[in-house]
């Protein structure tokens, strides 16, 4: 198999053969040649449906035309300048509308990016230390926030990154998610709190979802404690309708970060904001943060793309939530009990009832799982090669797509 062999080589090349941990698929992972719609090709010479996406951003499917129409056309006046460029300007404010949280907001080059200057930004807005992160909340790969990630950390068992030092670590307080006498807990007991930032959606040990009136009370609560609340939207952000989560719940958050889907497909992240707080962004304040790539041209004209399409066909959230439950009524009753969606996100955690927390997903059967997934890789679906991964649905899956997916989870499981 070519991928193996490739892999063999990659191995010497780059630390465990790949540039992502979650990639290192056991015994090898697949290499893909290339992507259109649903599909990927790999360089076996298989053509996969593709339930994971590129972990999210493509809610539009591989190589979308008018996303990539608008790539290849502002690649005819250069692909870098170094410079302000007026789409900027245009991708602000389409953010800025569609969110009532958002006055200001700063581009960046990840989602990762994204939260690290979000999190310094509070800090240096409040005066204060420590922040406050959900139990299994992933927020990127950056020291502050790698206590007990989600995502690959979590599956590798390995949730607390060595090179991390115990000075930053002490500053990273803990709550589980859906927990309000936890917040509540800490936030009586320590008035050095800068922020709370959550995935109001889990993303990447999920999806898990709030209960009802969790966000909201959230909300209460860091009014209460004058505590700044991070909503990071970088899954989240247009994946579940225009506004997000905050829009979809009712939530006004300080802060917001957005990644993923914004960008089109290509690399892009973007904290936002209060504009008292976002002021305080150099050169316009105190808060340092800056990026070579930030705001880059082809991210931008490839973002502009993605949301005026889903500006333009609203209609396409409704169908794709459809199509996420169909894939549910699959799954055979003896299962159903752990299957979650929520729009266009996706999964079915092998355990017998949603879970609520990061601690409740961790007790889901991983062996079981595996199996299962690699029975799904040979009837040709490819979905995110964890339990502790949100699969995705974009507009490019067709019905037959999702008769497969469906049909597939039924023999599978």
């Amino acid at each position: 198999m070519r991928s193996e062999k490739l892999f063999t080589e990659a191995k010497n090349l780059m630390p465990g053969g790949v540039s992502s941990p979650v990639r290192a698929i056991k015994p090898y992972p697949f290499y893909t040649r290339s992507a259109a719609g649903s599909r990927l090709m790999t360089e076996d010479g298989e053509c996969l449906i593709d339930c994971c996406l590129g972990y999210g951003p493509l809610i539009l499917g591989h190589a979308h035309p008018t996303v990539r129409e608008a790539i290849c056309a502002c690649t005819e006046d250069g692909w870098l300048y170094g410079t302000p460029a007026e789409k900027e300007l245009t991708l602000a404010r389409m953010l800025i509308a569609d969110h009532p949280s958002v006055d200001m907001v700063r581009f960046v080059s990840s989602g990762s990016e994204a939260t690290m200057a979000a999190i310094r930004l509070a800090r240096g807005f409040t005066g204060r230390e420590d922040f406050i992160k959900i139990e299994g909340g992933f927020h990127g790969a950056h020291d502050g926030v790698l206590i007990k990630a989600g995502s690959g950390a979590t599956t590798m068992g390995v949730p607390d990154s060595a090179g991390v030092i115990p000075d930053v670590v002490r500053h990273t307080l803990q709550v589980p998610y859906n927990d309000l006498e936890a917040l509540s807990g800490i936030l009586e007991n320590n008035d050095n709190v800068a922020a709370f930032i959550l995935e109001p959606v889990l993303g990447n040990v999920g999806p898990i979802l709030p209960d009802d009136g969790y966000l909201a009370e959230v909300r209460k609560i860091t009014e209460e404690h004058d505590v700044l609340l991070i909503f990071d939207e970088v899954i989240t952000g247009y994946r579940l309708g225009i506004g997000g989560a905050q829009v979809k719940y009712g939530v006004t958050p300080d802060l917001t970060t957005f990644g993923k889907i914004i960008g089109g497909g290509l690399p892009i992240g973007c904290f936002s904001g209060r504009r008292d707080i976002m002021q305080l962004t150099a050169p316009a304040g105190p808060v340092y943060q800056a990026g070579t790539f930030s705001g880059n041209p082809l991210s931008l004209s490839a973002g502009i793309a993605c949301l005026k399409y889903l500006h333009d066909n609203r209609g396409l959230y409704s169908k794709l939530e459809k199509n996420a439950q169909i894939i549910g009524e699959s799954i055979p009753w003896a299962r159903k009990g752990g299957f979650v969606n929520l729009g266009s996100m996706f999964k079915l955690f092998f355990r017998n009832a949603p879970p609520r927390n990061y601690l409740e997903a961790k007790e889901s059967d991983t062996q079981a799982f595996s199996l299962f997934w690699n029975k799904m890789m040979k009837k040709g679906i490819f979905l995110p090669p964890s339990q502790f991964e949100t699969n995705f649905l974009s507009v490019a899956h067709t019905d037959d797509d999702v008769a497969t997916i469906a049909g597939a989870y039924s023999s599978c499981l």
